[in-house]
Formats: C-alpha cells, sequence, structure tokens
C-alpha cells in the first residue's frame, strides 16, 4: 500500500479520535474505511480550494475554539464532510453533503447525532443559524456551537490579504468553466452578500479578530472583480 501523504495520515488520526470518543466500538479499520473514502472526495480534481488543506485549515480554527464547544466532535464531524460532496456547477453541495455524512455516519452515531451533523452542514449553505430546522431543538448550548462552527468556515475571509488572496485565486479556479463576465458578475453578489450582513462573524471571538480585516479583503476583492 502506498504511503499517505502526512497531510491525509495526521487527519485521518484526528477523525478517528473524533468517531471513536462519541462511540468507543469504533475501530480503527472502521474509521480508515470512512477516512479513505472522504480524502478521495477531497482529492476530486474540480477542487482547488476545497480540498483537504481547507480542512487542515478549519481544524487548526478548531483547536483554537474547541473549550467554547459543548459537543466538540460532533462539529469536528460536520467539519470533516461540510464539503465532501463539491461539484461547482451544482447549488446543492451542502445538502449532498450533509446526506452523506448521515448515511456514513449513521451505523456509528445515534440519530440525534447525526441530526446534528446535518443541520450543522445545511446552515453551511447560507451562513445562518437555521432555527426552523425540526432537527434541532435550539438550546443555547446548540446555537453557539453553530456560531463557532460558521465562523470557522469564514474564518479565510479574515485572514492576511496575502492569504486571501490565494483564496480567491483557488475559487477562481474552481469556476473555471465560467466566463470572466458571468464570474464577475456572480463572485460581486456574493461578496456584496457578505458585506450586508451587520457582522460577518457570530461570535465575539471572531468578530474582534477577524470582522475588520475580512471587511477591508472582500473590499479589496471587489476592487479586483471591476478590473475585469
Amino acid at each position: 500500500m502506498n504511503e499517505l501523504p502526512p497531510i491525509n495520515m495526521e487527519l485521518g488520526n484526528h477523525f478517528y479520535l473524533c468517531l471513536s470518543a462519541l462511540n468507543s466500538d469504533v475501530t480503527p479499520d472502521d474509521a480508515q474505511a470512512l477516512w479513505q473514502d472522504i480524502s478521495v472526495r477531497y482529492g476530486e480534481p474540480q477542487r482547488a480550494y476545497h480540498t483537504l488543506s481547507h480542512i487542515e485549515q478549519l481544524l487548526v480554527q478548531f483547536d483554537s475554539i474547541r473549550h467554547h464547544l459543548t459537543a466538540p466532535y460532533i462539529v469536528a464531524l460536520a467539519l470533516y464532510y461540510h464539503d465532501v460532496i463539491y461539484d461547482p456547477t451544482r447549488v446543492d453541495n451542502e445538502q449532498k453533503s450533509a446526506e452523506y455524512a448521515v448515511d456514513a455516519l449513521s451505523s456509528y452515531l445515534s440519530p440525534e447525532q447525526c441530526q446534528d451533523i446535518y443541520a450543522f452542514i445545511m446552515m453551511t449553505a447560507n451562513h445562518q443559524i437555521d432555527e426552523s430546522i425540526d432537527s434541532v431543538k435550539y438550546s443555547s448550548v446548540k446555537y453557539s456551537d453553530a456560531a463557532y462552527l460558521l465562523d470557522m468556515d469564514l474564518s479565510i475571509l479574515g485572514a492576511p490579504w496575502s492569504t486571501y488572496q490565494q483564496y480567491a485565486q483557488a475559487i477562481r479556479q474552481e469556476y473555471a468553466h465560467v466566463a470572466d463576465d458571468n464570474y464577475r458578475d456572480g463572485r460581486t453578489a456574493v461578496l456584496q452578500g457578505l458585506l450586508a450582513h451587520p457582522k460577518l462573524y457570530l461570535t465575539d471571538y471572531y468578530y474582534s479578530q477577524l470582522e475588520a480585516q475580512a471587511r477591508d479583503n472582500i473590499k479589496r476583492e471587489l476592487i479586483s472583480l471591476a478590473a475585469l
């Protein structure tokens, strides 16, 4: 068997830790089979940003805020699966990813745990906490966990400008099938929609650290898009 790349092996070990923390009956072979499937999907050729490197970046964020979370392993598994299905030509990636996660994990987790993961992934479609989802009865605890998950997913927006530029270029690469004019118009609409939110980040932790930088980055990208 070919040796796994370091990032793949490290994330795979962490995935097993998270899953086995929720179900002590999970074997290394069980987790390895699930992880191999995840890693293959995140390595698909249509991906430039939504890769294992994206998951690694999210888990760096996760490690810094996990003490704020009530269900850290549920949040971590939602992060692992939130982009497992990714086709830039479709608009239902989050739903497909959420369904995929439940199908993959239902043999190992309780229905409630699967429902929470499903709901968390679905929220990444519009980065808003949807309290109308029947499967999640929103105690303040679950609301807080959802807020941290969404803020982690948007943390790239508040990265230093050079890192943000790499992110923006990777997103453009994923939409290489879209003509420049159409991409400019679509991406501009997305970014303007983000700026229209009173707050990009839902938690005080991320708001205080990243909000100003994120808004500056988005405005700079809008200027670049206007020049296309």
